[in-house]
């Protein structure tokens, strides 16, 4: 083989090597934070009705997101055999809320590692199926939003002004979180807790999800929550609501 088709050759073959696990990395998809973001079951099961089952009763994981990028590289596909060892843990801290079946969880798992974790893999300590769920449940256990909160005296069952609830978490964080609500509904008063997000910059420190006192993001940093009609929480009085297992 002459030098030129050799060269050609080795091209090719690193192209494909590289290929499928390579598209992330176009301009197109860079961001610039990570979102953890913990959601309290109650007010989820309320907003889904029926599709809940037996949901636990302290805040869940629902994933970690790059802010301004989704479905970075459509051909790398989830695999649970690569998250095997994570198993017990992310059976506890992330469970499936939404979908009722003997593997729910995967479901959610799939969806979160193809939407948000093929983008989150542009950072070496993301790189992998493993090291997203894994490093996502470090994060999630750093930042103790259970035993946080309880800690506060922030507890269901009671009613909050949204400004305190942000107060209290900069407190401990020492930055500014996102938190969501479900907005008024038929025979609600007030908007319900339902989403906290904490954020941190691209060498996983902690950073503000949004300034003080600024408005509510707008465009792909927005819609996340949107598939479970949630918002940015309202200033003013909110409802932190308890669990109750007889509705389902």
């Amino acid at each position: 083989m002459k030098p030129a088709a050799r060269l050609g050759a080795l091209c090719l073959a690193l192209c494909c090597l590289g290929g499928a696990r390579g598209l992330w990395r176009s301009d197109s998809h860079e961001w610039h934070k990570l979102i953890m973001v913990h959601h309290w079951p109650a007010t989820v099961c309320k907003e889904v009705k029926n599709h809940c089952k037996d949901p636990p009763d302290y805040w869940t994981i629902h994933g970690l997101w790059p802010d301004k990028s989704e479905g970075c590289n459509r051909s790398w596909h989830f695999n649970p055999e690569e998250i095997k060892d994570l198993l017990p843990d992310m059976k506890i801290y992330w469970p499936d809320l939404l979908h009722p079946s003997p593997n729910r969880s995967l479901h959610l798992w799939k969806h979160e590692w193809e939407k948000h974790g093929t983008c989150a893999a542009q950072l070496e300590a993301l790189n992998s199926q493993k090291k997203y769920f894994g490093k996502s449940l470090d994060l999630s256990k750093e930042l103790a939003l259970n035993s946080t909160l309880q800690k506060l005296g922030i507890t269901p069952s009671t009613y909050y002004q949204i400004s305190d609830i942000k107060d209290a978490l900069v407190s401990v964080y020492g930055v500014v979180p996102k938190v969501q609500c479900l907005p008024k509904q038929g025979g609600e008063e007030v908007q319900l807790l339902a989403q906290i997000e904490v954020c941190f910059s691209r060498d996983l420190q902690l950073q503000d999800c949004m300034a003080p006192g600024g408005p509510a993001p707008r465009g792909p940093e927005a819609r996340p929550a949107a598939s479970l009609g949630l918002e940015v929480c309202k200033d003013g009085v909110l409802f932190y609501p308890a669990l109750n297992k007889t509705n389902h």
